[in-house]
């Protein structure tokens, strides 16, 4: 049987049609068409390969052309895979993909303009991989409640426990500490101007607009984002994620959402039981360096809890929340390698979920002073 790779070009784009037994009876004609296409096609920016039910593919098949559009996008080139006429060969090559990065010593020959250049493609790639990873998450919502049984709800209770009942301690232990450190630096800087009646006004505003989420979500994204990440990403080294692809489950419907349902439904409860230990820290500091009783302070206290400074605050936690669970779900589903893949992007899930919180707090406070809330 003959083995070849038609190409056709137009433009910057060319078309690769794998024809033949791709096997391991044909690996080296295989191999010889491959060097062939490449070279036939290497000087374009975008390359498709359209596998037809013509094209008979086995792992070694699979493996030859996983690693032929590696090298294409190690060259700078943008492929994909069209995979209406043989999906079953697109899922081999699915599995046989691994992205490698250039060698950290070739990025040192370069110019520092040429590494600038170099960063700033792998930014906008990553930029694009993550609002692909986003857009897959919202179509699997509707999907999902077209058919709910493709959700891993039994799972739901036990992250539910994990990332709020386990979280609580560390969460409502942080948020008591801020708010004595509030009220410590309110009395200090207040009472100079004998406005000390104003430290309990002061805990509120501070922990219920801004502090409040912006802590406990930062602790969540530390404790229970790095435990979805590294259980994702070690499912995803085990092959796991790629069995569950195989009997027909999808990953973003199994995995993902759960575990962002999860997040979403805790961590405004999480920012609740937060404020008010941070009101008992505030009251504990207040009453113990001066002297205004422990009634006048929740009195107080009471009077400078208003509606708008309590929605203000619990509004930005669903949004803080489904970004700790996406971020933390798309690096564990990201990983490549053994052990060092998943510690590596473990600690890139929490480094990235922390921003991320910080980053739409910050816009949340923007447009609070903008719109005079």
């Amino acid at each position: 049987m003959r083995v070849e790779i038609q190409t056709t070009r137009e433009g910057e784009r060319a078309r690769l049609v794998p024809a033949g037994a791709f096997d391991l009876a044909h690996a080296a004609t295989a191999v010889a068409a491959l060097q062939c296409a490449r070279a036939n096609v290497d000087d374009c920016h975008s390359i498709e390969l359209e596998l037809t039910a013509s094209a008979e593919v086995d792992s070694t098949g699979a493996v030859l052309l996983a690693r032929l559009l590696d090298r294409f996008e190690a060259s700078g080139h943008i492929t994909n895979v069209l995979a209406a006429g043989n999906p079953q060969a697109a899922r081999l090559i699915a599995l046989y993909r691994t992205r490698r990065s250039e060698p950290l010593s070739i990025d040192r020959r370069r110019s520092p303009l040429a590494r600038i250049g170099h960063q700033a493609t792998r930014t906008v790639r990553s930029l694009g991989k993550t609002l692909d990873f986003v857009g897959s998450c919202a179509i699997a919502l509707p999907r999902a409640a077209a058919m709910p049984r493709s959700v891993d709800w039994r799972s739901l209770p036990a992250l539910i426990q994990e990332v709020g009942a386990d979280s609580l301690p560390v969460t409502s232990a942080a948020n008591l500490l801020v708010g004595l450190i509030i009220a410590v630096l309110g009395v200090s800087q207040l009472g100079r101007f004998g406005a000390v009646s104003f430290v309990p006004e002061l805990v509120v505003v501070a922990q219920f607009r801004e502090l409040g989420p912006l802590v406990t979500a930062i602790v969540v994204a530390g404790r229970s984002g790095a435990g979805i990440a590294s259980e994702i990403a070690t499912m995803k080294v085990s092959e796991e994620v790629d069995a569950l692809r195989s009997i027909g489950f999808d990953p973003m419907r199994w995995l993902v959402l759960p575990r962002c349902l999860a997040i979403v439904a805790v961590l405004p409860l999480l920012t609740w039981m937060g404020d008010v230990m941070a009101i008992t820290g505030g009251l504990i500091a207040t009453t113990a360096t001066t002297g205004i009783p422990m009634r006048a302070y929740l009195a107080a206290t009471a009077d400078a809890i208003t509606p708008a400074h309590f929605v203000s605050g619990m509004i930005k936690t669903p949004f803080l929340a489904l970004g700790i669970g996406l971020i933390a779900c798309g690096q564990g589903l990201a990983t490549q390698g053994g052990a060092a893949g998943v510690g590596a992007r473990t600690t890139r899930a929490v480094v990235l979920a922390i921003f991320s919180v910080i980053v739409i707090n910050s816009l949340f406070t923007c447009f609070y002073i903008l719109a005079g809330i």
